[in-house]
């Protein structure tokens, strides 16, 4: 298609940084949720009254337009990556959560005994035997946190440029070039799958304890004695 990669100058970056922008501005903020949502997760799971408000909270912030969030952060933040990266970093905790608990729930009582028969503390339980279990889980969330962020950063086009790829959405309407929201779409697209399998790869290298056939239908769960170990 003529001009598909023809960026027009106002963006100020080539379609590779286009690409390079998109990334930051949707990866920061998955990784900034998942430092949040581990130890908000351990402390619901030892503390099983606390999960149903921290549901509540992250579930009425997911509701939150993003739009009002950046009314809300313009004035303090003003028209920067930050303004995008705080709400998509507010809305993977919606799914981030929920996974990390369920995933560290699911760890057999006697997988628990037998670390702390081997002296294992509260934090290295958590760290050497609740989460390697609970990888399948975790990276489940994180794939669907991060392919929603891959698509939600085009809503920064609204604040002063800040959509990355989704600031060629907006030009293809100033512009009057349809190939530019086209491009962009398929771009992000492409993007989301790549992130996608590459998550589905990580997962499949964190555990090398479960059957081949296994990883891709259940999560199976390991005998106490190996997880323990």
């Amino acid at each position: 298609m003529n001009g598909f990669f023809d960026i027009p100058s106002d963006l100020q970056h080539s379609w590779l940084g286009l690409i390079g922008l998109h990334l930051r501005e949707a990866l920061l903020p998955v990784l900034a949720g998942l430092l949040i949502a581990l130890p908000l997760s351990q402390l619901c799971v030892r503390f099983r009254l606390l999960y149903p408000p921290v549901l509540w909270v992250t579930t009425v912030l997911y509701a939150i337009p993003s739009l009002a969030f950046f009314v809300v952060l313009i004035d303090y933040t003003g028209q920067t990556e930050l303004t995008v990266m705080i709400p998509l970093t507010v809305y993977t905790l919606v799914i981030l959560v929920p996974a990390i608990v369920d995933g560290v729930r699911s760890v057999p009582q006697e997988t628990l005994a037998a670390a702390t028969a081997m002296g294992f503390g509260p934090v290295r339980r958590y760290v050497q035997v609740q989460l390697p279990i609970a990888v399948p889980a975790i990276i489940a969330g994180l794939r669907v946190a991060t392919v929603s962020s891959i698509s939600l950063v085009s809503v920064g086009a609204l604040i002063g440029n800040q959509g990355a790829l989704g600031n060629l959405i907006n030009d293809a309407n100033i512009y009057n070039r349809p190939e530019l929201a086209v491009n962009a779409v398929v771009t992000m697209a492409v993007l989301a799958i790549l992130a996608d399998g590459l998550l589905v790869v990580v997962r499949i290298l964190l555990t090398p304890w479960m059957p081949s056939g296994a990883r891709a239908r259940r999560a199976d769960r390991p005998e106490p004695e190996v997880a323990a170990r």
